[in-house]
């Protein structure tokens, strides 16, 4: 089974609090053009925090910090079986101030959990939403 991990990205300052970090795929895929949550496949090679480290900084132009796990899910893509595992991470900039160097997405935003584009939304991180907001109202108060 493959694995692939996605990045709970939270806003820490004072334009960004209370949202959290989405981003538009390019338009490529089955999936181009959709929004996601950051993140990519774990090489065979790497645990976990590495592939996140990694994919942040070939996609972001970021090296960050990995916090805590925050919730798991399979999914399947052309026929194959992924197993899905989010974290939450910190960036040291939010992309405002300095914009962030994207090579895997065109936009990137900050949203309030509730304004997630869920009708277009991957479908493998849709299935971590509930999770995702558990997490967050139980570690930020945030509902």
């Amino acid at each position: 089974m493959k694995s692939s991990i996605a990045c709970i990205i939270l806003g820490k300052s004072e334009e960004t609090r209370n949202k959290i970090l989405i981003a538009r795929r390019v338009q490529k895929g089955d999936m181009g053009g959709r929004w996601e949550f950051p993140g990519g496949k774990v090489d065979k090679d790497e645990n976990d925090k590495e592939a996140i480290a990694r994919e942040m900084l070939e996609e972001f132009g970021e090296s960050v910090l990995v916090g805590d796990f925050v919730a798991s899910s399979d999914f399947e893509h052309d026929g194959k079986k992924s197993a899905l595992r989010a974290y939450e991470v910190f960036f040291s900039n939010d992309g405002l101030e300095k914009s962030f160097s994207l090579t895997e997405h065109t936009e990137v935003k900050w949203v309030r959990f509730e304004d997630i584009p869920v009708g277009d939304f991957v479908d493998s991180d849709l299935k971590l939403l509930p999770a995702v907001k558990s997490y967050i109202e139980k570690n930020y108060g945030q509902k």
